[in-house]
């Protein structure tokens, strides 16, 4: 990281984030905004690299949204034919478990 401020406020964030006075996922926040309108943080060629990190390291991998999740996994390795069936098939079975969680004997009852 070449901007010092960014550096001090990632430190103050991560502080406030072990404290748990800061949810995770603002920190990434706050870092990505930051970076955004910094002119030396949009030169530091490195910087998505040391957020992508410090994002591993912060954020729980169930607190990352899905959409992020898949482009992640899809630039480290392409995900085969195969394997998107799969996940079909794990949607649809969610999806099973969310109909049987919506029948409700009260409403058979009338």
């Amino acid at each position: 990281m070449q901007c010092e401020r960014l550096l001090n406020l990632t430190k103050t964030w991560f502080l406030s984030v072990k404290d748990e006075t800061m949810a995770p996922a603002r920190m990434i926040s706050f870092m990505e905004e930051h970076a955004a309108g910094c002119a030396v943080c949009r030169e530091d060629p490195d910087l998505k690299a040391e957020i992508a990190k410090i994002t591993d390291l912060v954020l729980p991998e169930s607190k990352i949204p899905k959409a992020v999740r898949q482009q992640q996994q899809e630039e480290e390795e392409p995900v085969p034919a195969d394997a998107e069936e799969s996940e079909e098939v794990d949607d649809d079975e969610v999806d099973d478990d969310e109909d049987t969680d919506d029948e409700d004997p009260e409403i058979d009852d009338e």
